[in-house]
């Protein structure tokens, strides 16, 4: 994975990192509570994939936990829908979310690109 030695370093990491803490800042007076515990958990399990990922003894494993995190964003996104619906947050706010989260999904995904083996021809 070239000169890159903990978790840390990793862009997609700290995007997570930013997005989870921005959850918590827009939910925590929201008092459904499913809701809140649904996405707060989401966002945890992205950062918490991440590094689980990275610290395993291969791309292959990595990948794996890359696909997961990818995932947890998605249900983000789509949770950040219902926020707007139910008039947790506002329609431009819930917008600015989506829109950072997918900026998140495609850096995941160009990450996991990286990661494939090349192919021998």
């Amino acid at each position: 994975m070239g000169t890159v030695k903990n978790f840390e370093e990793l862009v997609i990491w700290k995007m997570s990192r930013a997005i989870v803490n921005q959850i918590y800042a827009d939910f925590k007076s929201c008092r459904d509570y499913g809701f809140r515990d649904q996405i707060t958990r989401a966002g945890i399990s992205i950062m918490n994939n991440i590094s689980e990922g990275f610290c395993r003894s291969s791309d292959a494993e990595f990948k794996q936990f890359l696909n997961i995190s990818k995932g947890s964003a998605g249900e983000i996104k789509s949770m950040y829908y219902i926020a707007e619906d139910q008039l947790y947050i506002t329609k431009d706010e819930a917008l600015l979310r989506r829109n950072k989260i997918q900026q998140l999904i495609n850096s995941i995904s160009s990450f996991m690109n990286y990661l494939k083996p090349l192919k021998k021809e």
